[in-house]
């Protein structure tokens, strides 16, 4: 999960521009709304002593397409490449600035096992660029920010690209182990006997293959049984799912057609129509929805391809700097990165309840409340999934019995939650995502004002 704070330049002290953001892991964005009367903004830098301030100079991506569209007979490292050279362009980086590129991507292909650094020299950065990619499910590119932040506070690096990429379009089918196995000792096999030995112990179901499947190895369950069990277990409803969902691509809709999606790039497809804008969202109607069968859990199940969000194909990439380096490039920083927190559950029964937990970890760190939060940008992994941590959120039970708090974490209030669409209707490339949620969580800032925004984004597993 990851989570973070975001503040805009306009409200703070000319000595601490932009933003604070707080990264926790699982999907976590909460902290104590108890406190439900609105206090007035302290205008903290919340600079740590003795730490540089790091700042998001820019980020982007391209359009976030459903898998098996445009993007379809493409490699993951040219997605990248096409959000490197995007960031690019903005901020007009020289390339032989940038200190290192770290990417996350969950499901690789094998061929660019390091996709971060095949993407940056197709991009043209310098082969003397140090590039590695990251994996942690669902927040591998908050897990690449957070390096690059740690990079930088380190004084390893005073700039660092970080981003993230997914092509659900084509991922890797492998032949089944035995067959593996035979392919490999027929290779070593020295005389015609040997090979010809070897291949008559090869059976029918050698030829079987290994689909991909995006399961926790531990349990052997996709993250939407986990979803529907979560639903199940705070009684959230089908129709609450639908009703938010809705929601999601409705709010989605309208920031597209008002302009409002900066972050988003336009892509030349070779061979193809340049892409301009994310083709998944698509309002529908409560009717509609409604005729959809349950996707994981059947035939009881509430969790629909309706309300959970598609396979999808995208890249994005984010600019950080320490805040010195930038304004003597004569960058207005969008952002400052503050802290980070990352937390674990149990990977069945709460696989997807980590905004729960980190939320209060991560602003206690800061020093501040649910109250003091403008903006919230959540990773609408399912629908069920977010109102279950909300539900779990604004429960004094939960708080108490599961969590060892004296009362309730406190819910997000809904006027200030993902206001302009969210995973669900934006679509959700899984190493992707994280860096969409930074970059819309400054843009919101920016245009609806405020002082601080928290970021949240789940994973899965025991990250």
């Amino acid at each position: 999960m990851s989570s973070m704070l975001t503040s805009a330049i306009r409200n703070l002290p000319a000595s601490s521009a932009w933003a604070a953001r707080v990264f926790a892991r699982s999907l976590s964005c909460s902290s104590q709304l108890q406190a439900a009367a609105v206090q007035p903004k302290s205008k903290k830098t919340l600079a740590k002593s003795g730490v540089k301030n790091i700042v998001v100079v820019e980020g982007v991506r391209i359009p976030f397409l459903q898998s098996g569209t445009s993007y379809a007979d493409l490699m993951p490292h040219d997605l990248a490449r096409a959000a490197l050279q995007g960031l690019l362009s903005p901020t007009s980086v020289p390339r032989d600035v940038v200190d290192y590129i770290v990417y996350g991507t969950v499901i690789q292909e094998v061929k660019t096992s390091n996709v971060a650094r095949e993407a940056a020299l197709g991009a043209g950065f310098s082969d003397k660029t140090p590039a590695h990619t990251v994996t942690m499910a669902c927040i591998s590119s908050n897990q690449a920010m957070t390096t690059g932040v740690g990079m930088i506070a380190a004084g390893q690096c005073d700039v660092v690209v970080a981003g993230g990429v997914e092509l659900m379009s084509d991922v890797p089918i492998r032949h089944s182990r035995k067959m593996r196995k035979t392919m490999l000792t027929l290779n070593r096999a020295k005389t015609l006997g040997q090979k010809l030995s070897l291949i008559s112990k090869i059976r029918p179901d050698y030829f079987a293959p290994e689909l991909p499947a995006v399961a926790e190895f531990s349990t052997s369950e996709t993250m939407g049984h986990s979803a529907d069990r979560l639903a199940a277990a705070f009684a959230v409803s089908r129709v609450e799912q639908d009703e938010y969902a809705l929601r999601s691509h409705t709010l989605a809709k309208k920031a597209q057609d008002g302009g409002l999606l900066l972050d988003v790039v336009p892509f030349k497809v070779p061979g193809k129509d340049t892409v301009t804008k994310d083709n998944g969202i698509r309002p529908s109607s409560m009717e509609q929805m409604g005729k959809l069968k349950p996707a994981f859990v059947k035939p009881y199940g509430t969790v629909t391809a309706a309300n959970s969000s598609f396979l999808t194909d995208g890249a994005s990439a984010i600019l950080l700097m320490s805040e010195e380096k930038a304004l003597a490039m004569g960058y207005k920083p969008k952002a400052y990165l503050r802290d980070f927190v990352y937390v674990s559950q149990d990977p069945k029964d709460q696989l997807l309840l980590g905004p729960t937990y980190a939320t209060p970890k991560v602003l206690e760190k800061a020093g501040l409340t649910m109250a003091d939060i403008d903006v919230f940008e959540f990773h609408e992994a399912f629908a069920g999934q977010i109102l279950a941590n909300l539900k779990a959120m604004d429960s004094d039970w939960f708080g108490q019995n599961y969590m060892g708090r004296k009362s309730k974490v406190g819910a997000p209030p809904l006027e200030k939650f993902n206001t302009w669409g969210g995973s669900l209707s934006l679509g959700h490339p899984f190493g992707a995502t994280g860096c969409r949620l930074v970059i819309t969580a400054a843009h919101r800032l920016k245009k609806e004002g405020g002082q601080y925004g928290l970021v949240a984004a789940c994973a899965a597993g025991g990250q």
